[in-house]
């Protein structure tokens, strides 16, 4: 028993040293990446190209374009030649905000500040209209939306309620609500104790089973979140392609009421408004009329003049670009060589598009910058590297991860079938960065245990940096996930949140100057010595068993 306990130590002791060996990390090569990230780092150069000059970059509009086709020209100056735009399918329809201007001219005249929502109707001119108070728009604050049904009921009971009362009105569709105060700092980093609660595994749950299609979302917010987590990413997708069904249900009572146009508020404060679409890309659903999400306090102020039954008239003029028939999707795509390895390839990126009312700064045009400053620091310092790098940029991911999600179907796997295609095997790795512009503080494991020694091995260096911290947890809403759907190694890195969720994600401020410098100088050199440590990695990175096909959908 002794002599068998010996050899059990012994074959430990072996087995660490190899993995201590597998995984050291080249100091030198790690210092040169950190010197020319932080004294030599071009990083806001490239934010500022990408928001100041070409942002903001929704999805199908001329400015994505512009920023893709700067982006490319940029890796080319950067001597990374066969940098291109890869077309993923057809996204939908293009839309593109000309002019925008809207006031209230009764009882008093008043600028209004807020913005049109994508894939809205213009106003053929100016619209001088009565404004009505009909709330019933709650997509973000009302968990009717984790129902269709409720949505579609609630357009029938609405068209019943309103019918012949909104014809050549400007309709307020959001309820009044109280103003709510920010009682929480409006930056923040993690602390020691955020990052340790992080760093524990979640509390265990059985997945509960489900038949695809979802029709809705348990009422419950624990038993509904646990239960969206073990959903796969295309039955989630798939449920929101019904809830956008279902919305257009009352776009259609605007449509067919002959609503002029559509006042909505949003969850921002003092003049801060957060702006996404009025109605869908594609091209088979009804176009909402004319909609602006005006600033919290002016909306409210509208509404509460009309409960007192003191009339309000307002004008609007809303200019957009709204060509018939579908664009093209887009992704970037850029490669540095390798070496001995060349056929396997590591894989980085961000999501390159942005809604419009901002520039995209902190979402997403920080963690395309951090992409793009790792590919330049890699091929500036010309090392030569075992396996292939290639970047990807994607677009449409504020619509569903659509790009990455074609990507990842064209070149790797089927996610509803899994049957695999023959580069399934040559990709190591996929690390992506979109949470804002904060610095990288760790990395989710996404469930995979036996990444976390690499890991351990690979943050080791950058203690002093502030970023060690692993979570076996998944992290959910952004282009890592079509990877890990598929069974490939695809992770998010840990970011502080700054200002993130509070201030700039989704709104009129996401702009250049919510991004702070020295993180995105860290991020850049984490990033440059994670592709880096993988394409020099003996092996790939480790996998979990590959996903189950997904059963058939019912009819």
């Amino acid at each position: 028993m002794k002599k068998l306990l010996v050899l059990l130590l012994l074959g430990f002791a072996l087995f660490a040293q190899s993995a201590e060996e597998n995984e050291k990390v080249d100091l030198s090569v790690l210092h040169s990446i950190k010197n020319e990230a932080i004294q030599n780092g071009k990083v806001m150069n490239t934010l500022f190209y990408l928001t100041d000059v070409n942002g903001p970059r929704l999805s199908g509009s001329p400015e994505f374009k512009s920023a893709a086709d700067w982006t490319v020209q940029q890796l080319k100056k950067w001597g990374i030649d066969n940098a291109h735009l890869e077309t993923w399918g057809r996204f939908g329809r293009s839309w593109s905000l000309k002019r925008f201007d809207a006031h209230i001219v009764q009882p008093f005249y008043c600028p209004l500040s807020g913005y049109p929502g994508a894939w809205s109707q213009g106003t053929s001119g100016k619209l001088k209209a009565e404004v009505f108070y009909a709330p019933v728009f709650q997509w973000w604050e009302d968990d009717q939306r984790r129902d269709p049904s409720k949505i579609l009921q609630r357009s029938k009971e609405f068209a019943e309620r309103y019918k012949g009362k909104l014809h050549g009105k400007i309709v307020m569709t959001e309820p009044l609500r109280d103003l709510p105060r920010e009682d929480a700092p409006l930056s923040e980093r993690y602390d020691e104790k955020g990052l340790s609660t992080l760093s524990e595994a979640p509390e265990p749950f059985a997945l509960v089973p489900y038949e695809w299609p979802i029709t809705h979302l348990p009422e419950d917010p624990k038993v509904r979140d646990r239960f969206y987590s073990g959903l796969p990413l295309e039955v989630r997708a798939d449920f929101w392609r019904q809830v956008d069904i279902a919305r257009n249900s009352l776009i259609q009572v605007f449509r067919d009421e002959g609503v002029s146009a559509i006042f909505t508020t949003s969850r921002g404060v003092g003049a801060i408004w957060h702006t996404q679409e009025a109605g869908t890309e594609k091209s088979g659903d009804p176009v909402s009329p004319p909609s602006v999400s005006l600033p919290r306090e002016q909306y409210d102020r509208i509404a509460r003049l009309i409960q007192k039954n003191i009339p309000v008239t307002a004008e609007v003029e809303l200019e957009v670009d709204y060509p018939e028939g579908d664009v093209d999707g887009h992704n970037v795509v850029a490669e540095i060589p390798g070496n001995k390895k060349k056929d396997e390839i590591v894989m980085l990126g961000g999501h390159l598009d942005s809604w419009h009312s901002g520039t995209g700064a902190t979402d997403n045009a920080a963690g395309c910058a951090v992409a793009l400053e790792a590919m330049r620091i890699l091929k500036i310092l010309n090392f030569k590297m075992d396996r292939t790098i290639r970047m990807a940029l994607w677009s449409g991911e504020e619509q569903g991860l659509y790009g990455s999600r074609a990507y990842v179907s064209k070149h790797f796997a089927d996610p509803v079938t899994m049957q695999l295609k023959p580069e399934h095997a040559k990709i190591s790795g996929y690390f992506n960065l979109d949470n804002g512009s904060g610095k990288i503080r760790g990395v989710y494991l996404q469930g995979n245990d036996m990444m976390r020694p690499i890991f351990e091995e690979w943050f080791a260096p950058f203690i002093d940096l502030k970023a060690n911290t692993l979570t076996i947890r998944d992290t959910g809403g952004t282009d890592h996930l079509s990877f890990d759907a598929v069974g490939i190694p695809g992770f998010q890195f840990i970011q502080d949140e700054l200002e993130y969720e509070t201030l700039t994600h989704h709104t009129n401020i996401d702009a250049y100057d919510h991004v702070e410098p020295g993180d995105l100088m860290q991020a850049s050199a984490i990033m440059a010595t994670f592709v880096y440590n993988t394409a020099m990695r003996d092996e790939m990175l480790p996998r979990k068993p590959l996903p189950k096909p997904l059963p058939p959908r019912k009819q």
